[in-house]
């Protein structure tokens, strides 16, 4: 499988990254790595983008997440390896990357149980994490970019 285009060779998209970019670190000093990689894992799981997918579990890995906690993510419903908090964070993740399949998008439930986890800042830092990711993941779909070929630190 190849990509339809050398996204990360191409100028403008090169441009467009770099955006990307800058609005994904502005989370980082909000939120637990642990948590930020597990939202990555599973919007780009619901997505179907085998290289975010695979570029995050790496990231994970290499940060120090146990390797059974990254292979049930997919059903952390059914898991007991996740924190209240992550799970929150999942189910937030989980809605606000799915907005077409329900009438109102993401449920007060789901919010109303992530703001007993964290303070508004971090939730501001979820909201654009997830938004994000999702942006990634689609240039990754639509372009076609296979998964399997990315070391962790790859881009920087």
């Amino acid at each position: 499988m190849e990509a339809r285009i050398n996204y990360f060779g191409n100028a403008l998209a090169g441009k467009v990254m770099k955006h990307l970019n800058s609005a994904g670190a502005a989370v980082h000093s909000a939120l637990p790595i642990a948590t930020q990689e597990l939202v990555k894992i599973r919007a780009s799981q619901i997505n179907g983008c085998g290289f975010c997918t695979d570029m995050h579990t790496k990231d994970a890995a290499a940060a120090g997440e146990d390797q059974q906690r990254l292979n049930l993510v997919a059903v952390w419903r059914e898991a007991t390896v996740f924190t209240e908090a992550e799970r929150a964070a999942l189910e937030l993740t989980e809605q606000g990357t799915r907005i077409a399949d329900g009438s109102d998008g993401v449920s007060d439930a789901a919010w109303d149980n992530a703001t007993k986890h964290y303070d508004e800042d971090q939730l501001a830092a979820l909201i654009s994490l997830i938004a994000v990711i999702n942006a990634y993941n689609r240039i990754n779909v639509i372009n076609r970019q296979p998964a399997g070929g990315y070391k962790p630190g790859m881009f920087g």
